[in-house]
C-alpha cells in the first residue's frame, strides 16, 4: 500500500534522528562540553555553566532569528551593527534628551522594525540578493552610528544610562540576574529560551512556518501555490531587526554605555551559529533549536578557552573550524534526508 503523504510514512527512530537538522549541533555541543570539562573544573561547575550561558544567550537570540531568515532563503549582514544602533538610540535618547528608558526603547524598536521592513521591501521588490542589500544597510548604519555619536559627544561612546528614569526596572527585566544553584544566571537566558521556543512553535506548528520553509526551498513554486512570499520575507527581516533591538537593549542596560562600533562583525557569528545548528546556506532547511545549540557551542568555546588558560586568539580558529565541519556535516545530512524520501 502506497502512503499518500510522506509525513504519514513510518520511519525508524534512528532515521528520524539522522535527518534532524540539529543533530550535528547536538553532537558538537556534547563533544565541546566534554573536551573543556576535562580541561577545567571551573568550566563544569555551576558557576562555569552560568558564565558560558551568558554570551550564548544574547548570541542565541540573534542566531535563532537569523536561522528563520536563512530557512526563508535570505541573509542579513546588518543584524550585528543594528544591535549597536538600537543600543545607541536607547542611551542617547535617555541621557541626552531626557526620555524614560522604556520610551527610548520603544523608539529604538520602531527604528529597528523600519530598517528590517526596508531591507525586506528592497529585496522583494528589486530581486537584488539580500547579501548586497543588507551589506549596504550595514555600511550606512556603521557610518551613522559613528557620525551621530561623534557629533553628540565628541567621542565614539555614549554612557550614563544608569541615571535615566526607568533604568532599574528595565535592567531587572532584561539585564538582571536570577540566583540558581549557588550561581547568578542572566535573565537574558530566559529571553533566549523563550525566543527559541516561540520560533520553534512558529516553524513546526503554524502556517507561517510552512510559508518560511516554502519560500526558502523554492520561491517560485511557493508563489505558484498561493504562499505570500513577499510578506513572509519582509516579516522575517523585521523579525531579525526586532531580535537585534532586544539584544541591543539588553547590552545597553547591562553596560550602561554603548560604543559606536558595537556589534560590527557579529553578523558573521550569528550566521555561523545558525549553520552549525543545521541551516543550509541555500535556504529551505534548518532549525531554531539547532541555532540555539550552535550558540551554546560558541558560549562554551568562548569561556572554555579562557578557563583552560589558552590564548583567546584561538577562539577565531575555533569559529572557522566549526563552520567548515558544520557545513560538511549539514551537506551529508541533507543528502541522506533527500535519499530517505525517495
Amino acid at each position: 500500500m502506497t502512503v499518500a503523504d510522506e509525513r504519514l510514512a513510518r520511519t525508524g527512530v534512528a532515521r528520524r534522528l539522522l535527518i534532524r537538522p540539529e543533530l550535528g549541533a547536538v553532537v558538537g555541543a556534547l563533544v565541546v562540553f566534554a573536551f573543556f570539562a576535562s580541561q577545567s573544573a571551573t568550566f563544569r561547575s555551576i558557576e562555569g555553566v552560568a558564565n558560558w550561558l551568558d554570551p550564548a544567550s544574547t548570541l542565541g537570540i540573534m542566531a535563532v532569528a537569523i536561522a528563520l531568515l536563512m530557512i526563508g532563503g535570505e541573509f542579513d549582514l546588518s543584524a550585528g551593527v543594528l544591535t549597536g544602533t538600537t543600543g545607541l538610540i536607547v542611551v542617547v535618547l535617555a541621557t541626552r534628551y531626557g526620555f524614560a528608558v522604556w520610551t527610548a526603547m520603544l523608539v529604538a524598536l520602531a527604528v529597528a522594525l523600519l530598517v528590517g521592513f526596508l531591507n525586506g521591501l528592497i529585496v522583494v521588490r528589486t530581486s537584488l540578493p539580500s547579501f548586497i542589500v543588507t551589506l549596504g544597510t550595514f555600511l550606512m548604519l556603521q557610518g551613522a552610528n559613528l557620525g551621530v555619536t561623534k557629533a553628540l559627544t565628541g567621542t565614539v561612546q555614549v554612557g550614563g544610562l544608569r541615571k535615566a528614569e526607568g533604568y532599574e526596572g528595565a535592567r531587572a527585566l532584561l539585564a538582571g540576574t536570577v540566583p540558581a544553584g549557588g550561581a547568578d544566571f542572566r535573565v537574558a537566558i530566559l529571553w533566549w529560551l523563550g525566543v527559541t521556543a516561540l520560533a520553534t512553535w512558529v516553524l513546526m506548528r503554524t502556517r507561517a512556518g510552512n510559508w518560511i520553509f516554502a519560500v526558502g526551498g523554492d520561491d517560485r513554486a511557493a508563489r505558484a501555490v498561493g504562499v505570500p512570499a513577499e510578506r513572509t520575507k519582509i516579516a522575517l527581516f523585521m523579525t531579525t531587526a526586532a531580535a537585534a533591538w532586544l539584544v541591543g537593549s539588553i547590552l545597553a542596560l547591562r553596560f550602561t554605555s554603548v560604543q559606536a562600533n558595537s556589534g560590527i562583525g557579529q553578523e558573521f557569528v550569528y550566521i555561523i551559529a545558525a549553520v552549525i545548528g543545521g541551516c543550509l546556506l541555500t535556504g529551505g532547511y534548518g532549525s531554531a533549536i539547532g541555532a540555539a545549540i550552535g550558540a551554546v557551542i560558541f558560549g562554551m568555546a568562548d569561556k572554555g578557552i579562557v578557563f583552560a588558560g589558552w590564548d583567546a586568539d584561538w577562539f577565531t580558529f575555533f569559529l572557522g573550524a566549526m563552520l567548515l565541519l558544520a557545513t560538511l556535516a549539514n551537506r551529508l545530512v541533507r543528502r541522506y534526508a533527500e535519499e530517505a524520501k525517495r
